[in-house]
């Protein structure tokens, strides 16, 4: 699928501010999956220098710096043109040996996977990997059918709840709960995977939704690591597999790193509001 996408970000500030280093991540990936045919943005005020960089993650990043001039907004204006590859999430052939529970992965790899099997980011939780046990039961040990099931079943069981600021809740307190936004799902889906020793990360980026409403958010999902088939995206919100419907803009152990708008202000504190306007159209 091929996706138009106009994002605009207004940070508003009840006193005029002075903007500090920022850092930007809403460039898309440009990978297997997904084909990133143009990218603009724009921003005011117009910062004094800016620099494209990649971070430990592979994400496309650009920081800014600005003049020491007040301002009383931040306006960030993307456009994107993007391709969307993968029609079938499930177009690969997992390692015989990674199919089935436990895994075992090779010394090198294990090292390369760490930061994404280690649950440090979001704290262990033992409901989640009561959670993680009763679908591997029911799953028999399978690790392609525990991934959508775990999917299913978070999506089926929880109620999905508009939360447009702070972080991720704890996985457990999501699953007590049985609601929470999409990138709470995402962290109670992520500690799951892990407490079963799946290598998982946080994704931010896009979905298309109804192709009838004007209206889309940022969306949040997970990816896991399956040997012979590389990170594959699976979204708990919706229960299934992640295909050509999500745009990914960056991936990371820690949600705090996928933030498309991170910096600070002078002076510190300064009351602020946000407002965003996402508009993706298939073309």
């Amino acid at each position: 699928m091929r996706f138009h996408i106009r994002h605009d970000t207004c940070y508003s500030y009840s006193h005029p501010v002075q903007l500090q280093p920022h850092t930007i991540r809403l460039h898309p990936r440009s990978d297997a999956a997904q084909t990133l045919h143009q990218f603009h943005i724009s921003v005011s005020p117009e910062p004094k220098a800016k620099s494209a960089i990649v971070d430990l993650a592979g994400n496309n990043l650009l920081r800014l710096w600005f003049d020491e001039s007040p301002t009383t907004a931040l306006k960030i204006h993307t456009q994107i043109d993007i391709e969307t590859l993968r029609n079938n999430p499930f177009d690969y052939l997992g390692e015989p040996w990674a199919t089935q529970f436990p895994l075992d992965y090779p010394s090198s790899l294990a090292t390369c996977l760490q930061p994404y099997l280690c649950p440090r980011p979001y704290t262990a939780d033992a409901e989640a990997a009561n959670l993680a046990q009763e679908i591997w039961q029911e799953t028999e040990g399978n690790v392609s059918f525990f991934l959508t099931t775990l999917a299913r079943r978070i999506s089926q069981d929880c109620d999905y709840q508009v939360r447009e600021v702070g972080p991720p809740m704890p996985a457990g307190l999501t699953w007590r709960q049985r609601r929470g936004s999409c990138r709470d799902f995402t962290v109670l889906y992520i500690v799951a995977c892990q407490s079963m020793g799946l290598a998982a990360r946080f994704v931010s980026g896009y979905e298309a939704g109804d192709p009838d409403q004007d209206q889309h958010d940022l969306h949040a999902w997970a990816e896991v690591y399956i040997p012979g088939g590389g990170w594959r995206g699976m979204d708990p919100t919706y229960g299934l597999a992640v295909g050509d419907r999500h745009v990914a803009l960056v991936a990371s152990p820690f949600p705090q790193q996928t933030t498309p708008v991170a910096g600070r202000i002078k002076p510190p504190g300064t009351a602020s509001s946000l407002q965003t306007d996402i508009h993706l159209d298939v073309v």
